[in-house]
Parts: C-alpha cells; sequence; structure tokens
C-alpha cells in the first residue's frame, strides 16, 4: 500500500507545538513537508533542558518526516521564494496571530490567487477573525476545563500535558484532510479556520451538556466521575488503582470479589452515585488491603476493568517508538509515532527531524524546477 498522502506537498510555515505537531502527522501520513524556519530556527530547538545531541528533546518530539529551509518571511526575496513555494504545494499550514501572514504578504487570500487549489490551514487562539495569542496554559484556563479537574477545593489544575496546542493539532489535520478530501472532488481549495478555544470547547463534552441540557454546573471531584461510581482510583497497598464499574453487570462482578451484596443495597449507577460518600467507605479500606498488581489480576478476571496509575516511563513501556536519524548525524532519536494504523502502511514517517536549513536546495530543486 502506498502512503496515504503520497505526492501531496505541504508548506509548513509552523513553529512550537500546535502547527508542527499537525504536519508531523501529515508527514506520517506520507505528505512532502517542508519546514520554513527564521535563522535562528524554531523556537523549540532551543526549549530546553532536556537537550539531546545538543538539540532540545521537545524540538526532537514534533518534527519528524520533515525537509527544513531557512526564509526570513520579512525580507521580499524570501518572502517571494515562499509564494512560488506556495503555488507548488498543496497545503498551506501556518499558526502566526491573526493578520500576521496577511501583512506579510502570504494570507490565504493572495496565496489563493496563484493557487485556486490551494489548502490553507490557519491555527491560532481564537480562530482567525478575532485577535489574541494562543498560548496553551492561557487557552485552557479559558476553556473551562481546569474548572472541572483537581480535588475539588478550589484551585483549578491544567492538564498536565499540552492539550490545547495538541487538540489544535490533531483539529488541522482532521480539516486539512477533509479540504484534501473535498478538492478531489471538486477541485476546489478551502480556507480552514482552526481555533484552539473551540477545540478546548469541545472537549468540555458530557460537562458541557450538564450545564447546556440540565442548568447543572460541573465541578471538580478529583479523580472521581460526576456520573458514574465506582469509577476512580483507590490506593492500594502499594500505590493507586483505577476501577472503572461502568455497568450494572461490572460493580455487581466487583461485588462477587469482594464478597458484598453492595449490587443488591445499590443496584443502578445512579444509587452508587447517590452514595458515593457511603460506598467508598466501605470500598476504600478494602481496596488498601491487596497490591495494585493483584487488583489488576483479580478485578480483570471478572470482567472490571482495571489498571494502574502509571508513571511516564512505565507507561512509555507500554509504548513502541520509532527510530530516526538524529540531526546530528551521529546519533539516533525515538518518538511516539501516531496513534492511528492504517493496514499495510509505514507508521511514521522516513525521515528524522531535520537539521536547520539542510534541505534548501534539494525544496526548492524538486518543488520549483
Amino acid at each position: 500500500m502506498s502512503d496515504p498522502l503520497s505526492g501531496i506537498k505541504v508548506l509548513d510555515l509552523t513553529r512550537v507545538l500546535s502547527g508542527p505537531f499537525a504536519t508531523m502527522t501529515l508527514a506520517d501520513l506520507g505528505a512532502d513537508v517542508v519546514k520554513v524556519e527564521r535563522a535562528t530556527g524554531d523556537d523549540t530547538r532551543g526549549f530546553g533542558p532536556p537537550y539531546s545531541g545538543g538539540v532540545a528533546t521537545y524540538y526532537l518530539a514534533v518534527n519528524r518526516g520533515k525537509r527544513s529551509m531557512v526564509a526570513d518571511l520579512k525580507d521580499p526575496v524570501d518572502v517571494e521564494t515562499v509564494r512560488e513555494l506556495a503555488s507548488a504545494a498543496d497545503v498551506v499550514v501556518e499558526n502566526f496571530r491573526p493578520g500576521v501572514m496577511e501583512r506579510l504578504g502570504l494570507g490565504y487570500a493572495r496565496l489563493a490567487e496563484d493557487n485556486p487549489a490551494l489548502v490553507y490551514c490557519s491555527i491560532s487562539g481564537f480562530g482567525h477573525d478575532e485577535p489574541g495569542a494562543g498560548y496553551d496554559l492561557v487557552i485552557q484556563g479559558l476553556s473551562g476545563i481546569p474548572s472541572v479537574t483537581g480535588d475539588g477545593t478550589g484551585e483549578p489544575w491544567k492538564c498536565g500535558t499540552s492539550i490545547a496546542d495538541l487538540v489544535a493539532g490533531m483539529n488541522a489535520v482532521q480539516g486539512i484532510l477533509a479540504a484534501l478530501v473535498r478538492r478531489e472532488r471538486t477541485g476546489e481549495g478551502a480556507f480552514v479556520d482552526i481555533s484552539m478555544i473551540d477545540g478546548q470547547l469541545a472537549l468540555l463534552s458530557y460537562h458541557a451538556s450538564a450545564f447546556l441540557n440540565a442548568g447543572v454546573e460541573p465541578r471538580a471531584k478529583g479523580n472521581a466521575h460526576p456520573s458514574i461510581h465506582p469509577y476512580q482510583p483507590y490506593r492500594a497497598s502499594d500505590g493507586w488503582v483505577n476501577v472503572a464499574c461502568g455497568t450494572n453487570r461490572m460493580f455487581a462482578s466487583l461485588c462477587r470479589e469482594l464478597d458484598v451484596d453492595w449490587d443488591v443495597r445499590w443496584p443502578t449507577n445512579a444509587d452508587r452515585v447517590a452514595a458515593r460518600a457511603e460506598l467508598d467507605a466501605g470500598l476504600a479500606p478494602r481496596m488498601a488491603e491487596d497490591t495494585v498488581a493483584s487488583w489488576v489480576d483479580r478485578l480483570n478476571a471478572r470482567g472490571v476493568p482495571s489498571g494502574a496509575m502509571a508513571s511516564v516511563p512505565i507507561a512509555l513501556s507500554r509504548a513502541r517508538p520509532v527510530e530516526h536519524e538524529h540531526p546530528d548525524g551521529e546519533q539516533t532519536v525515538r518518538s511516539l509515532p501516531p496513534g492511528f494504523r492504517l493496514s499495510d502502511a509505514r507508521h511514521a514517517a522516513r525521515r528524522g527531524p531535520p537539521a536547520l536549513g539542510s534541505d534548501r536546495d534539494a525544496v526548492l530543486k524538486d518543488w520549483l524546477e
């Protein structure tokens, strides 16, 4: 099977995280991604420590599969070169503040004059028509998600990973692929407007529905679920174990393992949510009697979904990292592949993360000659 995006040219004018994550995914799907950087490179080349071979591991995480060239977007000569590349491209991706690309002469309307079939994706904090910088921390805070995250004592907690950036990158890939499919049918290009705040608001999902449709304001409940119980971690004798009783049958199986009749006392999920504190007063001390590994084996054998609360090193023992050449050409770098697989297709791009400006001559020859 050929790479799904084989032959698709992507001009990558992004930096930091949301855009590079999106364009890396396109590279994983087989697109020829050309990363245009300023003379000092993408900011993330210096986001360290930690470093690997003198390059920040942050940069290495989201830039495999690309070719790099340097251009000064304030230099008229370099801007003209970028326009020529855009004329040959299928996709342009940028994540500057709204209005910046238009001032540089690289906005969608200008580039579409020369390339009407162009798919142009703009990632920003609040959408193309609203100003404001798209910093992950700020966007997370405005989304309301931190207000439902944490121990419920009043202090909001952001997610431990940059979900506003990463979700925006995922949404960008979806929008770009949808636009490419439509272009196949109609020949028309498209402007794909990705708003980080919209992506985060969408993640509120059932929390949003609770407020919009029932007038119930969601509150932080620590690791507990607002609508399902027991569905949270419990302290075992040597760590924490997650217990996810998503159905009445699963709860009955948990009760059989513990040799209790709580399923008779609280037969429905609504009963258990209402009696959350009383149920936990009996369940928590029982869970503390055995080890995490023992509980995982015992409960899963009963059909009760359970698992350990893993550290990052332990979690990565389950991952299948891909390995590429390091930009220094002297070692290798490992990174995590995308979260999907296509039958018979490679699971990641062939290239590793590029050294700064390493491919200018080859790109100009391949795209413009």
